[in-house]
Order: C-alpha cells, then structure tokens, then sequence
C-alpha cells in the first residue's frame, strides 16, 4: 500500500514506524530536513522537505500514486488544504485529517466531499479525553478500550498481591466466577507478552490485559486487584484544550480543580467552566500551593501540559504529597515507559492514542476498530469476518483450527447486530460464522500483515 503522510512530528514519525514495518510504501513530507533525515536514518522510507500545500512538493512525494493521504502537520487548515488538493486534484482514495480545533468537527460537512474532500477526520484532543474518561470511571484500569460498539471492553490492570487469581492459574478464573465469561489474553512482565493458557500463574505486578461483556468488566477486574473506591477528588494541571475538555466531560459528577500557569487562560477557563472547575493560576511543582489546596486528598491526579519534565515533576510532587493516584502526558515514549508503573501510576503517550484512530483505515480487510497498546508495542484489533468456508480462511472455522502466527490470539467475537448481538468469548470449539466480529490481540506487531491477510476473502467472494 502507498501511504503518504504529511508532518513529521510525534504522530507522523510513530505512524510511518509502525507502518514500514508492515512492508508498506511510505512517502513522509515535512519542512524540517533534520527531522526526515532521522526518519530515514532509521527505516526504509522515503522523505521530501517540503510544504504540505506545494503541488510542487506533493508530486514529488508521488501523490498521484497514493492509496491513501494522511495529513498531520501541527496545523489544522494545512491539513485541511492538502486534503482538498488530495481530492480535487490528484484523486487519492483516502484521505485523513487531524483536526485540533473543535469547529471543524462541529462542522462536518464543511469536512467532506463537497468542502475540504476529508473522508475521516480524527481529533487528538477528543480522543485523548475520552480515554482519560474511561480511567476515572474505572479508577482500577491502567487503560481501557472498547470494541464492538462498547459492547466487549479491554482492560489493563496490574495485579497485586493477594487478590483472588494473582499466585493462581487462569483456570481458576472460571471456578471462581462461574456465571462470568471471561478472557486473559495476554500479560506483561517486566516489559515481555507472554500469550497465556489456562495454566500459565499471574503474578503480583504482572500487567494483566483481559476481555469482557462491558457490564461484567468490574467483577473480573476484582479477581485481579483490589477494588478502589470512586473517584470523586480530581486535581488537574494544565488547562489546554485537553484539560478544558475532560473538566466538561467529568463537570456533572466531579468538580475538579485546574491548575494554570497563564493568568489568562484561567481567566477563560473560569468563564467558559462557568462552575463546572475551580480554576487555580499557579505553578503546580509549587509544593506550598499542592499542600494549600489538599493534593493529599485527591484520588486522582491528572498532569497535562505540553511539558512532558513538568508534567513528571508535578505527578511525582503530588504522589510523595499523598495523592492515591497520578497521572501523566508524557510524549517521549522512552520517557513514558520509565516512569509508568515506579512513582508514576498511569504515563499517558497522546500520540499512540492518536495512532490507534488512524490505524483503523489503514489496516487491510474490513476492520471496525484499532488500538495501539503500551505505546505501540501491541495492537488490539476488531476485524469483520466475510465470506464463507470456501473463500474464507476463517469463516466455518473453529477458533482452535484457526492459522494465527505466534503472538496473535482471538479473545472475543461479536454476533449479531443491535440489541441482538451476543458477546462470545472465543473458547477453542467456537466455530466462526460470516459477519462476526472478531477481536484478535496481537503482541508482535510485525505479525500484523499475516493477521490481515488470514481474514481477506479470495476473489470468489462478492
């Protein structure tokens, strides 16, 4: 596949990784040489410097060659323009945008076909404070994703010691919750996948990732670790577009207090809140003002500036000053994976957050959902099964007879749809119908090509 991507910054860089090693042809494009000549040093890919709006530059980039054009420049409108000269004039299949602000979102059909020709835009911000959501709801998770509509939820917990299943097999996990389906499909210890079976012993830290039906997430989740209580507290530091967004997301149930260093931003954030936040102008690795303001009581503390030192200095002030649980954005992967899990309980890398919503219309087959797992690592993936027995390689198959490469395993499938649908775990003697989807974990991402081409349907198929 000939992907071009357009702005050679954290999410650019993290998605042309991640796609050559898949084999595909990549094209990056960016006005910084010194950031191309490191991608180039490092993988086999093509770069040219160049505005992402230059006709000149994206001919030489081989747009009229494309299969798809994704534009992640810093800027909005220059992602929006190279889109439009994607559609309009080289007439490239696909085409993705990232979009910061939130009025082209509002806006979609200022988006599509007949204004900027977007066919998916994604929204860092949005997307981020959605999964920040989802950890404060289940204050236990290290991550929480959805799949199937929201139907079968994958969690990340880390286990502690002396809970029900930690020191025991996972094929107790059904003895002790019989009237529950559930699934461990993989777990890390000290920073290795190991693909587990029913007798493999989950030990106290390991990180533990298991599917369930959404409404039973809790009750699997209690076998693994103790159960926190709600959080109610909130301390937040930085008041950005993300910290703006998730203190409307929680302003029903949680008034949380936002710590800004700009005197004017707070005055905006006090206005635009109107109530929602207590909005604080100060310096959050300020010791004397996290004391003055109870950071010792909070059950949540959520670092979220640009800064990823300041962001690290303030989570870990709060954690010594008795916060119960912190939280960073931290950009720099090598960063973030030293300090999550030591003083640190949650580092949150935005750009593989990001990167999951891209993914999805960039992976082969008919594939619902996509994402990106300890900063990119694994990949979680719900792929849609077509076909029958004689143009599938999956269809009328058993889970067991399935030809998965090492390192990817199937942990659920959806059947149905609506109201209908039934959550299955995929147990060995499970036989696959046309339609399900399945959700297949892979902890080798250089599988992933193997994985797509298994579900891809022979040219018999209409």
């Amino acid at each position: 596949m000939r992907i071009l991507i357009l702005g050679a910054g954290r999410v650019g860089a993290g998605l042309a990784e991640m796609l050559v090693l898949e084999r595909n042809d990549i094209t990056v494009v960016d006005t910084d040489a010194s950031l191309l000549a490191d991608l180039q040093e490092r993988f086999d890919l093509r770069t040219v410097v160049g505005s992402a709006t230059s006709m000149t530059t994206l001919e030489a980039a081989g747009i009229e060659d494309a299969d798809i054009l994704i534009a992640v420049t810093a800027s909005d409108e220059i992602n929006l323009v190279a889109c439009q000269l994607g559609h309009r004039r080289y007439n490239v299949p696909q085409r993705i945008a990232r979009v910061r602000s939130s009025q082209w979102t509002q806006h979609p059909d200022i988006l599509g076909d007949e204004g900027f020709g977007v066919s998916v835009a994604i929204s860092p911000e949005g997307t981020i404070t959605e999964y920040l959501t989802k950890i404060i709801e289940i204050p236990e998770a290290l991550q929480v994703l959805e799949f199937a509509k929201g139907r079968v939820s994958l969690l990340a917990v880390r286990a502690n010691a002396g809970s029900p299943l930690v020191s025991h097999p996972i094929k107790d996990l059904k003895q002790h919750l019989p009237a529950v389906d559930s699934r461990v499909v993989a777990i890390f210890r000290d920073g290795r996948a190991i693909l587990p079976t029913g007798e493999t012993l989950i030990e106290p830290d390991d990180e533990v990732f298991f599917l369930a039906a959404s409404e039973h997430i809790r009750i699997v989740t209690q076998e693994l670790r103790e159960m926190d209580r709600p959080v109610r507290r909130v301390m937040i530091v930085g008041g950005g577009n993300i910290g703006l967004r998730l203190a409307h997301a929680v302003g029903d149930d949680i008034t949380p207090k936002i710590i800004e260093g700009n005197r004017q931003r707070c005055e905006r954030l006090a206005q635009e809140l109107n109530g929602k936040a207590l909005v604080l102008h100060g310096d959050a690795t300020d010791e004397d003002l996290l004391v003055e303001e109870n950071v010792a009581n909070m059950d949540l503390f959520l670092a979220l500036t640009n800064d990823d030192e300041n962001n690290i200095m303030s989570a870990l002030l709060a954690k010594r000053l008795g916060a119960r649980r912190v939280l960073a954005l931290i950009n720099r992967k090598a960063y973030a994976e030293l300090m999550e899990g030591s003083r640190i309980d949650i580092a949150v890398t935005p750009s593989h957050i990001t990167l999951g919503e891209l993914l999805k219309f960039v992976r082969r087959g008919d594939v619902a959902a996509v994402h990106s797992l300890r900063r990119g690592a694994a990949e979680a993936l719900e792929i849609i099964a077509h076909g029958d027995a004689k143009t599938s390689k999956v269809v009328g198959r058993t889970i067991e007879d399935l030809k998965l490469p090492d390192g990817a395993m199937v942990g659920a499938l959806l059947r149905g749809e609506g109201e209908q649908a039934e959550v299955l775990m995929a147990h060995h003697d499970i036989v696959i119908e046309s339609e399900d989807h399945l959700i297949v974990f892979v902890t080798n991402r250089k599988i992933i090509p193997k994985v797509e081409k298994l579900f891809q349907v022979s040219a018999g198929f209409f």
